[in-house]
């Protein structure tokens, strides 16, 4: 009893330790919660089912039809035996069932056009599933490395704050020994308070940044949560350029947003040789079975034959072939084809302004690209070059040759480097996964391999 009593209060003082231990989401962590929880994709998936169910029903419509039916009457005054076929005013109980079935033999195609409409518009949907999926992974992306860029910057604000700070505590000591002047002291605890304000506005940043990330992934407010950032100065940036034709020819027959609107035409064309169908004759076969039951109640109607009796000798069959020849029906075929068609010319101009709009963001996205890397190698050569001079800066002045406004002002510089090389880069890594992913259609082999 006292072991168990010491192990559950070790783990009473361990919690908090435990708690403070909780994973951080890294970015493929983010993606899988997204695509298996976000609210928005879960209500594309039953679009999805939508469109599923309705191409099952439309498959099932080449199958008979089969009704079983009964109905139970007592009759009042004037009324007519089925037995006797003769008028009575007695008072009387009936019963009747029936079965039918009902088969289409031909509707002018329009059943197997259907089916192959809903068959089309099921793919469309499929297609239209991966569309909402890759949005929403794109938006993550594009969070996600804005997280990255914030906590860069946090990152070079709190190296700035450490500068300032080692170099305010030898000013100190040498103003204690009598070396420097309190003036400079001054100056330093200045510039301390500055980078601490900096650094400050740095974190806020990167938080609401994280904040961002975890509204987007729909997480519970109370939920705690934060990013697992990777190596930022080891992160591979591809020395490679772009193709504009290249890679729109590839992008035409690869991704979901081209290919739901070529199933949704396929099957409007398909819904226009349906809607064709209801101006040809129609044909269909059919079959019943009726019998039923017929009772006097009154004290001088003598023997009746039993239930069993009656519902056995009352029987009868009908075997039926109707054909139904439309002439006039208020225009509701012709309405029917028309917006069939009108639905139809939409979607193929729909097509042709997403494969223009396809085509301007593909030319976009690789210029920004090949722009992009001359940036970040000019950013990169930049950045090398201010470390090397505010080294030089940061010795001259722990030697007196120059004062805070001069360290402070390369101090600047450096950060301003550093910033603009984060930025660039982070900004070359998603015009590459953009463009990639025109190529593949897919996010999962850009990211997770």
């Amino acid at each position: 009893m006292k072991r168990k009593i010491w192990i559950v209060g070790v783990l009473f003082f361990l919690m908090p330790w435990i708690a403070g231990q909780e994973k951080k989401w890294t970015l493929e962590d983010c993606i899988n919660y997204a695509v298996a929880n976000n609210i928005g994709l879960q209500r594309q998936r039953l679009q999805t089912e939508t469109a599923e169910t309705n191409y099952l029903k439309s498959k099932m419509d080449l199958l008979p039809s089969l009704n079983l039916g009964s109905d139970a009457r007592v009759g009042f005054g004037r009324s007519v035996d089925p037995v006797t076929n003769l008028i009575t005013f007695k008072q009387n109980l009936s019963n009747s069932y029936s079965l039918n079935t009902n088969l289409q033999l031909f509707s002018g195609f329009a059943t197997l056009n259907t089916i192959s409409a809903s068959k089309f518009l099921l793919k469309a949907g499929l297609e239209s599933e991966k569309v909402a999926r890759n949005s929403l992974i794109v938006d993550i992306l594009g969070q996600y490395y804005q997280v990255l860029y914030a906590r860069g910057l946090e990152e070079a604000a709190k190296l700035q704050l450490d500068l300032s700070e080692k170099q305010h505590y030898r000013i100190v000591k040498m103003v204690e020994n009598g070396r420097e002047a309190l003036s400079r002291q001054y100056e330093m605890e200045s510039q301390v308070s500055a980078d601490r304000l900096a650094y400050t506005v740095a974190r806020n940043s990167a938080n609401q940044a994280v904040t961002l990330m975890k509204q987007m992934l729909q997480l519970e407010p109370r939920e705690e949560f934060d990013i697992q950032l990777p190596d930022l100065k080891n992160m591979p940036v591809p020395d490679r350029s772009f193709n504009i034709d290249s890679v729109f020819n590839v992008a035409i027959n690869t991704l979901p947003r081209l290919k739901a609107i070529e199933f949704e035409l396929k099957a409007l064309e398909k819904q226009i040789s349906a809607a064709k169908g209801g101006i040809m004759p129609n044909l269909s076969v059919g079959g019943a079975v009726y019998t039923g039951y017929y009772k006097v109640v009154s004290e001088d109607a003598g023997i009746q034959p039993s239930f069993s009796d009656q519902i056995k000798n009352n029987n009868s069959q009908a075997v039926y072939l109707s054909l139904g020849i439309p002439i006039f029906n208020n225009f509701v075929n012709g309405r029917n084809i028309k917006i069939a068609k009108i639905r139809k010319s939409d979607a193929e101009l729909r097509l042709e302004q997403e494969r223009n709009s396809l085509y301007t963001e593909i030319e976009n996205a690789c210029l920004d690209y090949n722009r992009g890397k001359d940036e970040f190698l000019a950013a990169k050569s930049n950045n090398e070059f201010n470390i090397r001079s505010f080294d030089a800066v940061e010795k001259k002045f722990e030697a007196g040759l120059v004062d805070v406004t001069d360290y402070s002002a390369a101090k600047t510089t450096l950060y301003r480097a550093e910033t603009e090389a984060l930025r660039t880069k982070l900004q070359l890594l998603v015009r590459r996964l953009t463009i990639s992913f025109y190529t593949t259609g897919e996010y999962e082999n850009l990211i997770f391999n």
